[in-house]
């Protein structure tokens, strides 16, 4: 196994702030687990230095886990290591207000011969061919109508 690419090392102020953290009762779990991550895997002169392996099970975590909180404190400090991370939902939607006017006349409208209804896969063919939508999946054609309160049926 290739060594470790982040190495923690805290000084004596750091161990003393995040063992003040875990002895406190008013600090949120997860926050304790980081903490506790942290000095677990302290490679520093008052650190045990475990692997993540062993500090994961010591935690009761995932040794994935481990790896990040100690990526984030490596690169982005003491502070970022004892968050959770941020997720970024900044993925632009695939059926906008325009194309979602669209969807609704094709599933209100009359469906292709020899079909009785529309279903949500004939529907994600039509936005594409009709070229509403560069790309487009039945999920996606489910939750704009889920979300308009329209029933195929």
């Amino acid at each position: 196994m290739p060594g470790k690419y982040y190495i923690v090392e805290l000084t004596s102020e750091e161990r003393r702030l995040l063992k003040r953290l875990i002895n406190t009762g008013k600090t949120a779990a997860y926050k304790q687990r980081h903490a506790r991550i942290l000095l677990l895997a302290d490679e520093g002169r008052e650190g045990p230095g475990m692997i993540d392996d062993d500090v994961a099970k010591a935690v009761g975590c995932g040794s994935a886990t481990v790896e990040r909180v100690r990526k984030q404190l490596v690169t982005q400090g003491l502070e970022a290591a004892l968050q959770r991370p941020k997720i970024d939902y900044s993925a632009q939607r695939l059926i906008d207000g325009d194309a979602e006017a669209h969807l609704i006349a094709l599933a209100c409208g009359q469906p292709p011969e020899g079909r009785n209804r529309w279903t949500l896969r004939l529907l994600a063919e039509k936005m594409v061919t009709l070229e509403i939508v560069e790309h487009c999946s039945k999920d996606s054609v489910h939750r704009t109508l889920k979300k308009t309160n329209l029933s195929l049926g």
